[in-house]
């Protein structure tokens, strides 16, 4: 991967010394099987390269798009539940988009049924969202049943329609009825089949068929991923329920996941566990060693004052922990001339000789002529047309020196990565040196 310019890493003090674990991680980033190839880019970042702005950052993508006749795998593209852009999250169809795309490395949001059995859900408690529960006989487990809109005589909504299904009302068999959908609901439905509705504009219901979005465990996912030959990145989701669950502790879950990673032969180095929590993160460094090296710590921050400083990032690193992933706007800031460059806290993690990643890509909708969002709010007015994506993509890998982006339509990282990377030839330690 490329990192930061060694301008900016010194300038941010970031010695020799505290460079060698940067190298280490991203030797185990680059390490394990090769996906099979070639890759399906698709359309979308062609599209996104012919509408940049004119410059040598266009240029060389143009370049790279008329001449590439094929495309590999890369791990810098992450995929977001898999392609949650327009495949139901976390299903085998949203998986199997994102390897073929590109991916190099795939996350299952890991959560646990009634029988403290471990499955792929982005939360314990999003099941009447993201699935077809409402519409199945098992809707009577759900923790809470659906209750219809209301409105006033004029028809003003005065109270939307709701409900809550956890995975933790099901058993694994149970859950393994369920159908995926595009995670999403109708505020205003008066039914269960109007409360399936409410997908974004800029989404779509088309991978969504009663066909497709096959739920799986968490296992599964791990067998799938192996005979794809992607890298792993499962977080340990907070759970719904209060813990302990019938004697199911926060430590036992924790130390669950990494299980059965184990159990299935799976090295240490092709696994990127994630949790918001440092206690979990802890307690793999603690009891699994070897997976924890390479757990990732997500940043739940908000905004930018909700970043830690200098002296929190170092806390950090202090504790064992090697890689920090906050949102993206997190990592970005403009300069005096409005060009997206490096944030302080971009600078100062690096400093602390932590490896960064970031999340999360292809998740805001249009671009162009909106308010920047969530994972855009450092950025003004900078971005105004939907190719400005590929500008924020180059900061985070050539300035900022990510290791990993998130997306949800991996292919446009994926992209991007066969396009500006370094060869294959070029080894790690060289690539976190420039």
């Amino acid at each position: 991967m490329v990192h930061a310019p060694q301008r900016d890493l010194a300038a941010a003090g970031l010695t020799a010394r505290a460079r060698r674990p940067l190298c280490l991680l991203a030797l185990a980033w680059l390490a394990g099987t090769a996906v099979a190839s070639p890759v399906q880019i698709g359309p979308r970042p062609y599209f996104l390269v012919d509408d940049m702005r004119d410059g040598p950052l266009k240029q060389s993508l143009q370049a790279c798009a008329a001449q590439r006749q094929r495309f590999e795998p890369d791990r810098l593209a992450i995929g977001h539940r898999g392609a949650a852009l327009q495949f139901p999250e976390h299903t085998r169809e949203s998986y199997l988009a994102a390897t073929r795309m590109g991916a190099g490395v795939i996350e299952c949001d890991v959560t646990f049924t009634k029988d403290k059995q471990l499955v792929c859900r982005h939360a314990q408690d999003d099941l009447h969202t993201s699935t077809n529960i409402l519409l199945t006989p098992l809707a009577a487990r759900c923790t809470r049943p659906f209750s219809p809109a209301e409105f006033d005589a004029a028809g003003r909504l005065t109270k939307p329609a709701s409900a809550e299904c956890r995975t933790s009302d099901l058993t694994l068999a149970e859950f393994k009825t369920l159908r995926g959908k595009m995670d999403a609901s109708n505020p205003r439905a008066r039914t269960p089949q109007e409360f399936q509705g409410g997908t974004a504009a800029w989404r779509t219901d088309l991978y969504a068929g009663p066909s497709s979005g096959t739920l799986m465990s968490h296992a599964e996912s791990i067998a799938l991923f192996r005979q794809l030959g992607v890298q792993m990145t499962p977080e340990l989701k907070a759970p719904a329920v209060a813990m302990p669950f019938d004697g199911f502790t926060q430590q036992a879950f924790a130390r669950k996941l990494i299980a059965e990673y184990e159990a299935a032969g799976v090295p240490p180095q092709q696994v990127w566990p994630q949790s918001f929590s440092r206690d979990d993160l802890r307690d793999w460094l603690r009891q699994t060693p070897a997976y924890g090296r390479q757990a990732v710590l997500l940043d739940g921050a908000r905004t930018p004052a909700d970043l830690p400083g200098a002296e929190a990032l170092a806390a950090i690193k202090a504790d064992g922990i090697n890689v920090w992933a906050p949102p993206l706007f997190a990592l970005l800031a403009l300069d005096a001339d409005g060009q997206i460059v490096p944030s302080k806290a971009a600078l100062q993690a690096r400093a602390a000789g932590l490896q960064l990643i970031t999340w999360t890509l292809e998740r805001s909708g249009l671009l162009a002529g909106g308010e920047p969002g969530f994972y855009y709010q450092t950025l003004g007015n900078a971005l105004r047309r939907e190719g400005d994506v590929m500008q924020v993509i180059d900061v985070l890998v050539r300035d900022v020196g990510v290791i990993g982006i998130f997306s949800d339509w991996p292919a446009t990282v994926a992209f991007y990565a066969n396009c500006r990377h370094p060869q294959p030839e070029d080894s790690a330690v060289d690539r976190v040196r420039e």
